[in-house]
Parts: structure tokens; C-alpha cells; sequence
């Protein structure tokens, strides 16, 4: 089959990015494959970050991708429409993850040549931060494509609510693999300057107002000097109010701030270090973090929004809060610490799980959906 992947890749850094090299890379293992990249993924107004690309030190995936759509620009839409369809693809996927991109996503979706499915992987239908014309643009989005690949129960029941008739499979978030082996306990501990022996839990990942740092910050003022909480990540917007909230903190000696992009290289060095990952989240659909957690098999706190829920409390993989609270969150957390039996269970639930979420069975399981529309 051919299948043509228009979305993020290198020199485009992230987890949508990190998450299309892995499957470009499995699906070109059977089929003939080509990746048609961004030429300007956001425009600077809308991504508050330092940079859209990847730094020397991080060792990104290299797929070699033709750039050919500015979503920013619409005299580029029919440019990328015709650089795919020239190609002659059997199947388009796209990744879908706001609705800044369905005006150009939408546009190559509805000028595929008819033999040609469309195919997106929904990231999410609903924007975490939401717009006054986000519905309308999604579901033009959502017109032009056959079918729907969803992550979690959230994603299917906000298409389902948008789409009634869409035809969709449902596949849970694949592990990431592409980190590395992770380092011994001692080594990453010194490495990022922590003090030994004590409770790590770690915040990772891009820092987003709906990711709830601040809930996490109070939470973490409420446990005791046994704990120590690493934050990695790049602060989407101001870090200021979460330094305030630093600063005041009882437990400000034993938070640890790394505010820069995290390159892959460095990932390991986090999660070995890490007793366990909290994702103290207002909203959520499902979260690439829980997979990066479950390659290095560090169990997760979640609150129970989204898809978090079914991801890690279902499978067993960690423990849900009782609610979106800083208190629920440090109850929780002395829940996990307080047993030997709970956190071996859930991390020999993580190796389980690891061998079910396979890139390997994503990818067909997508294949063979694709083949029935």
C-alpha cells in the first residue's frame, strides 16, 4: 500500500512530531511510505514556546519529508493538495490535534483523488483551550476525511458528538521506544543534582495552563520532607505565577525547575530519576507523557479527566485521583508510597502493557481499518 503522511517532522521538535516518526517508521516496514511536512507549522503569534525545531543536542528521528503546506497561508493549501496527490497515495493520514489546522488540513483532505482514503489520528476534537469557531472548523475538518483513528473514549465521544456516522477505530496511545535505555537510579539523581534517598515524583513535558503545575505545586506543599518534585519542561506562556507560587511554598528547597526544552537525548535522564510521574491535569483526552512513563516503567498519579483514567487506573499502570484538587492529589501520592504491593503491581502492570502497545499492532490494526472504508 501507499501511504502518504502529511503532519509534523523533523526539523519540527514535540510529541506529535516524535509520534509520526515512530509510525512513518513502522509503516514503512510493509508499506511504501512518504512524509509531507509542514512548511510553517504555526505561526510565531500562536506558539509561545522558544522554538517550533529541534537543537543540535536533541537526536530526533531524521525522516526525510517534503515541506510543502503553511498553514498560515492558504495560496500553499492546493500546493500540498496537488505535492500529495501527485504522489498517488492509497492512504492519507494526518495528524489532528487543534483547530488552527482545519483550514489547511481540511482543504488537502477534500482534494485527494477519490481512490484515496483519509485517514486522521485524532488527537483531540475539542481544543484544550477553547475558541468561538473551533466547532466550525472542526467539523469541516471532519467532512473531508473517511474514517477516524481515536486514542481514548474521550476523543471518540467528542467525534461521535460532532460526526454521529463516522466511522472510527479505536487504538490506545503506542509506547515511545526511541528514548533509550534508561539510566541507573544513582547516576540520573546526580546528574540532575537531586539529593539522594528521597521520593522523586516528576512533572514532565510542555507546561500548558490545563496541565495543572500550580495544583501540583500545592499538592506537593502538603507532603513531607521525604519527597522531592523535579518539573521539566518548557513553559508554554509566563512561568511567572507558578514561581510565585514557588517562592511561597513550604516545600520550595525541594522543587527542582528545568525550564528548557527537554531534547530526547535527555529524556532518560528524568524518568531514571523519577519514583513517579504526576500528571495533575484539568482536562486531558489521553497523554503522551503516561507512554514515555511506561517505556522507562514509572507509574503515573493522574486525575480523573479525559482518557486518564482508562489509560492508567484501568489498566493498573498507577493511581487516580479521587478529584482535580490539591488535596486529592497529595493523598494519592502518600496512597502510592505507602505500599510495596501497590507499586509493584503497577509496574509489572507497565511491562504487561508494554507488550500490548506495540507500534507493530497500531499500525496494522490502522491498516486493516483503512482497508474496510
Amino acid at each position: 500500500m501507499k501511504i502518504a503522511i502529511l503532519s509534523s517532522f523533523f526539523p519540527l521538535r514535540g510529541g506529535i512530531a516524535q509520534f509520526n516518526a515512530a509510525l512513518y517508521t513502522e509503516l514503512g516496514k510493509e508499506h511504501d511510505v512518504k512524509a509531507f511536512n509542514f512548511s510553517r507549522q504555526y505561526p510565531g503569534i500562536l506558539f509561545p514556546g522558544k522554538t517550533q525545531y529541534v537543537s543540535a543536542q536533541d537526536n530526533a528521528v531524521q525522516v526525510s519529508a517534503e515541506a510543502v503546506l503553511d498553514t498560515a497561508n492558504p495560496l500553499s493549501y492546493g500546493k500540498a493538495a496537488r505535492a500529495v496527490r501527485k504522489w498517488g497515495p492509497d492512504l492519507l493520514l494526518m495528524k489532528y490535534w487543534m483547530p488552527w489546522f482545519a483550514p489547511s488540513l481540511g482543504y488537502v483532505a477534500r482534494h485527494m483523488a477519490p481512490q484515496c482514503k483519509v485517514v486522521p489520528i485524532l488527537d483531540n476534537v475539542k481544543a484544550h483551550e477553547k475558541r468561538i469557531f473551533d466547532t466550525v472548523l472542526t467539523k469541516y475538518f471532519l467532512g473531508g476525511c473517511d474514517g477516524f483513528v481515536t486514542m481514548s473514549e474521550e476523543v471518540t465521544s467528542d467525534l461521535l458528538a460532532l460526526k454521529p456516522e463516522a466511522k472510527y477505530l479505536l487504538r490506545p496511545h503506542p509506547l515511545y521506544s526511541h528514548f533509550g535505555e534508561p539510566l541507573a537510579k544513582e547516576e540520573a539523581v546526580r546528574r540532575l543534582g537531586l539529593k539522594p534517598g528521597l521520593k522523586t515524583l516528576l512533572f514532565f513535558g510542555f507546561i500548558r495552563a490545563y496541565k495543572g503545575l500550580d495544583i501540583l505545586l500545592d499538592a506537593f506543599g502538603m507532603l513531607d520532607d521525604s519527597y522531592q518534585l523535579v518539573i521539566a519542561g518548557e513553559p508554554y506562556g509566563s512561568f511567572e505565577s507558578y514561581g510565585k507560587i514557588i517562592s511561597s511554598s513550604p516545600a520550595r528547597d525541594r522543587i527542582h525547575v528545568f525550564t528548557d526544552y527537554i531534547p530526547d537525548s535527555e529524556v532518560k535522564v528524568y524518568f531514571s530519576a523519577a519514583d513517579l510521574s504526576v500528571l495533575p491535569y484539568r482536562s486531558a483526552t489521553q497523554s503522551g507523557i503516561s507512554s514515555v512513563s511506561f517505556q522507562f516503567e514509572v507509574p503515573s498519579v493522574v486525575t480523573p479527566v479525559g482518557g486518564l483514567p482508562a489509560s492508567i487506573g484501568d489498566t493498573g499502570t498507577g493511581l487516580v485521583t479521587k478529584a482535580v484538587t490539591a488535596e486529592a492529589v497529595a493523598e494519592t501520592v502518600r496512597t502510592y508510597f505507602s505500599s510495596d504491593a501497590i507499586r509493584s503491581k503497577c509496574k509489572e502492570n507497565i511491562r504487561r502493557e508494554k507488550e500490548r502497545l506495540s507500534w507493530r499492532a497500531f499500525c496494522k490494526a490502522l491498516t486493516d481499518f483503512s482497508q474496510t472504508l
